[in-house]
């Protein structure tokens, strides 16, 4: 379903308002006996500066529902949170694995095939980029500190608008060519990532240290999908626009511009 074309009360001529509308994925937390579904408003702001009305797609207990709402929105956004379950890539849980959330991982991936399906554009943010490797067949490394260590700190202890580390794109990825770079800084608020990537992406960002930060759809496909391991909703208010193009470059895909 696509948002209907407005005009601007305020002016004499009829002027064209295109907001698409996009489904936002949520955490779940549990308050003693009451569950709840939670997100940052960072991610809201983000979207909202990119002309997108942003919906919050709350993880339910059927996943089939996921179908029906994808076929009425326009895009899909996997956010942060919890760790996934590595028993949705055929692995045991590692020692240091953190909470995870079944409810949450199957919607999730529902939300992605459906997407895949529709060909709706998807931007998956840090957890989001490992769910969506993870629905597609790809595997993540449950705790980078044991299992890639390094000198660079993925998960430093710096305010989450905090730029800690180098990036590098690959040139001819539509990730480079939207933020007009090949080489950046980013902040880093996660302790997982991706091991072998699904084969319907490819690599597009990697860190000094070779965790992969970025991943996209095949340069022939006709689907946009690119996933960040950074949080570029917390650098929307930086002096660097990268953060900015992002949301920007999903908006126009979105739209199909």
């Amino acid at each position: 379903m696509r948002a209907e074309r407005r005009s601007n009360p305020s002016s004499g001529s009829r002027v064209a308002s295109f907001n698409p509308i996009v489904a936002v994925s949520a955490a779940m937390r549990s308050d003693g006996n009451v569950a709840s579904a939670r997100l940052r408003a960072t991610y809201l702001t983000a979207l909202e500066n990119a002309q997108l009305v942003p919906t919050i797609a709350a993880a339910m207990p059927d996943p089939a529902a996921a179908d029906v709402l994808m076929e009425r929105l326009d895009g899909l956004v996997l956010t942060g949170g919890a760790d996934v379950n590595p028993s949705l890539f055929g692995e045991r849980p590692h020692p240091m694995l953190g909470q995870v959330s079944d409810t949450r991982d199957s919607w999730e991936m529902a939300l992605v095939h459906a997407a895949q399906h529709r060909k709706k554009p998807i931007l998956a943010i840090c957890r989001g980029i490992q769910i969506l490797n993870v629905a597609l067949g790809g595997t993540l490394l449950q705790d980078l500190p044991t299992q890639h260590p390094s000198d660079i700190n993925h998960d430093p202890e710096r305010p989450r608008d905090s730029r800690s580390h180098p990036v590098e794109l690959a040139a001819e990825s539509s990730l480079a060519r939207a933020l007009g770079v090949t080489h950046l800084t980013v902040n880093s608020i996660h302790h997982q990532a991706i091991s072998r990537v699904a084969t319907d992406l490819r690599i597009v960002a990697t860190a000094p240290d070779g965790v992969i930060e970025g991943v996209e759809s095949a340069a022939d496909s006709d689907w946009w999908c690119v996933g960040v391991q950074w949080h570029p909703e917390e650098l929307i208010s930086t002096d660097e626009g990268w953060d900015r193009d992002i949301f920007g470059a999903f908006a126009r895909a979105v739209r199909g511009d």
